[in-house]
């Protein structure tokens, strides 16, 4: 089979401008569907130690689009974890097109189309879980904004969206590689039922709804010191911020430790902010980072409307803090609350276990560094779609975010703005409640993970077509 060295190299520069701009912290979610396809084209053309560079590289180049923020990031610094993301994931793809380039080699055109998709979805699920951050910003968190897509995730978890985004590109080259135009007509139901289905489930008739308040300080820092001047005056803004909000407000969601002391319940924030939540008879969650001695503990702190002591609620996923491993439900007059904070949703748990346990809105308060802001409030978003649940992502240095459970965006805005204060206030509706992926779990990354094998082993001993 000939081919020529231009081909690959513009393969290569191909889908590395597409997955540059079509994936990271601002995507344009069409590219992200034709990212694969140059690479896909030329794979069966070529020579598989150039097929293989060329996919490697080709990803690996469009993930520089993440590498200018992660040199300056504390969450994901380049060296040596955004390195180690980004040639995780350009491996990850590499195996892709190789198995798609030996199945259409082989002849097999359709199971080339379906298995090269199951093989990221296998890799992407076994990354998630051996990584201590999670996964976020997938192909699927490109697609955030475009709710259609996302529907897939209530059933199939959101890799259920990556796997569609690689299937098209996928049917495209097969067909034009073989001919057998029947990959394109297989796909094209296939992407008809799911879209179809989305389509269906976005006219779901939503619950009653409850007004819903985010607000972050613009300029303050990390668990600002309650025993400093700074700190108290921290509080008084707050307090006067929160107490202006407009009527009929039932929840209010601050960013991830807002607030910081060594001591457990420091009487300087418990006292405003459990009179003010009374008085005003709203909910109030506020991030608190608690010091002791060595320990690091980073709580959510719910201020009920009812009175009472705060109810801490202890981050399940951290790589400094103490972790907890519970769900908690304060008591509220309004949706029945559950409570997450920030890195808890680059995990399926805690948000599908609050999503059984009968959540109606789940409060996250977050901490970013601006530049990721959105990328990780719309993982927030995938879990929200996953677990049927809305979520008041409320954060410094972010996006703030209020959303249904179908993952539609009902309010967002960035922080750090002019004013003092970013504050979204917005009707958030329960419903739709638990979907099939929040009951049954990753079923689907681990049938993808089996068929690829069933694929490949099956295949192995075919002979390639000319």
């Amino acid at each position: 089979m000939g081919w020529k060295r231009s081909e690959a190299l513009a393969a290569l520069v191909g889908s590395a401008a597409l997955f540059y701009f079509g994936t990271g912290l601002d995507p344009v979610p069409a590219l992200t569907w034709l990212a694969p396809l140059p690479v896909l084209l030329v794979a069966p053309r070529v020579p598989g130690g150039v097929a293989a560079t060329v996919a490697f590289a080709a990803y690996l180049l469009g993930m520089t689009n993440l590498w200018g923020w992660s040199a300056r990031s504390h969450d994901l610094p380049l060296w040596p974890w955004g390195l180690v993301a980004s040639i995780s994931l350009a491996l990850a793809f590499l195996l892709v097109v190789m198995v798609f380039r030996t199945l259409v080699r082989r002849g097999r055109p359709l199971l080339a189309v379906l298995t090269g998709p199951a093989v990221w979805v296998a890799l992407l699920h076994l990354i998630s879980l051996a990584s201590p951050l999670g996964i976020v910003g997938t192909l699927a968190t490109t697609q955030a904004d475009v709710p259609v897509v996302l529907q897939i995730a209530a059933v199939t978890g959101s890799l259920g969206v990556d796997y569609l985004v690689l299937l098209v590109p996928s049917a495209i080259a097969a067909a034009l590689a073989t001919g057998r135009i029947r990959v394109l007509v297989v796909v094209g139901a296939v992407l008809v039922l799911a879209l179809g289905g989305g389509a269906l489930r976005l006219t779901g008739e939503p619950g009653p709804a409850q007004r819903v308040a985010l607000v972050a300080h613009n300029e303050a820092r990390w668990a600002t010191d309650l025993a400093t001047a700074e700190g108290r005056d921290l509080v008084t803004a707050y307090v006067d911020e929160i107490a202006a909000l407009p009527p009929g407000v039932r929840t209010v969601v601050l960013p991830e430790a807002a607030f910081g002391s060594t001591e457990a319940r420091p009487a300087v924030l418990v006292e405003p902010m459990s009179r003010l939540a009374t008085e005003r008879g709203l909910d109030v969650v506020a991030g608190f980072a608690h010091r002791d001695g060595d320990a690091k503990y980073n709580y959510a702190l719910t201020f009920p409307a009812l009175g009472g002591d705060p109810v801490p609620y202890l981050k399940q996923h951290d790589t400094v803090s103490r972790l907890g491993n519970a769900e908690v439900f304060p008591p509220t007059t309004g949706a029945r609350l559950g409570l997450e904070i920030c890195a808890d949703v680059n995990f399926r748990s805690p948000t599908s276990a609050y999503a059984t346990a009968g959540a109606e809105l789940l409060a996250i308060p977050a901490a970013d560094e601006h530049e990721n802001g959105w990328q990780h409030s719309r993982t927030a978003l995938l879990r929200a779609v996953e677990s049927g649940v809305p979520i008041a992502w409320s954060g410094r240095a972010t996006t703030q975010l209020l959303t249904d459970g179908w993952g539609r965006v009902i309010a967002d805005a960035p922080t750090g703005g002019p004013a003092p204060f970013t504050t979204l206030v917005a009707e958030v509706p329960t419903g739709p409640g638990p979907t099939p992926y929040a009951h049954l779990g990753d079923w689907f990354p681990w049938l993808c993970l089996a068929f690829a094998v069933i694929a490949v082993v099956a295949t192995r001993g075919e002979r390639a077509s000319s």
